[in-house]
């Protein structure tokens, strides 16, 4: 009976050693993840970038100034520079395609200059000259590169600046007050795209590109 108890004695003893010297696993820390995502993850730079760009349209304009009165003048401005390629064409150019194209934007845009300023003369007859659309208006001048043949560097130049046109009565459509400003942009657009793609059509034929 005596040899019992001291047995059970001695494993109460080993088990309460054991339990006084034994280590217990320390939890696993929860990694810490840090938060990358965009705070508004359907927003791209790419549509950030788009909106910037949407917004210069307006900011290239004074919004002291009449709309119309700064496409009178940027468009007058720039149909000085057509005429002043035809005009450069008429003396230079070997087709007679050029030569006659060249008559046709000297005819209309004098025209479009005359009315122009009539319309500014009777809207705004005190109004100082403005400085126009602040927009790009295409080439201004056709390149002195003589390695290239004049009549391919005059449909270059003049693609380019009836671009600059069309971009500017684009926005005339948009934002003109008086309703024989939007007919002009209308017919602006329509009469340049006509003559772009015939000068396209000419230098594809003429000069392969």
């Amino acid at each position: 009976m005596k040899q019992t108890i001291t047995l059970l004695l001695t494993l109460i003893l080993i088990l309460f050693l054991a339990a006084c010297t034994g280590t217990t696993a320390a939890p696993t820390p929860t990694p810490v993840v840090a938060d990358t995502a965009p705070a508004n993850p359907t927003a791209s730079p790419a549509a950030g970038m788009g909106e910037m760009e949407h917004g210069m349209d307006s900011s290239m304009m004074d919004g002291d100034t009449p709309f119309d009165a700064m496409f009178i003048d940027g468009m007058t401005e720039h149909h000085q520079g057509a005429i002043t390629m035809a005009e450069q064409a008429l003396a230079e150019s070997e087709r007679p395609e050029l030569r006659q194209l060249a008559e046709d934007i000297i005819a209309a845009q004098t025209t479009e200059i005359a009315q122009m300023a009539e319309w500014r003369q009777t809207w705004y007859p005190d109004l100082a000259p403005t400085e126009g659309m602040a927009m790009g208006m295409g080439d201004m001048e056709v390149s002195n590169d003589t390695a290239i043949p004049f009549d391919q560097r005059f449909i270059d130049a003049m693609i380019s600046h009836h671009q600059g046109a069309i971009d500017m009565a684009t926005m005339a459509l948009e934002n003109a007050e008086h309703e024989e400003i939007k007919t002009l942009a209308q017919a602006i657009i329509k009469a340049q795209e006509a003559e772009i793609a015939q000068m396209e059509a000419w230098r594809s034929e003429w000069f392969g590109n």
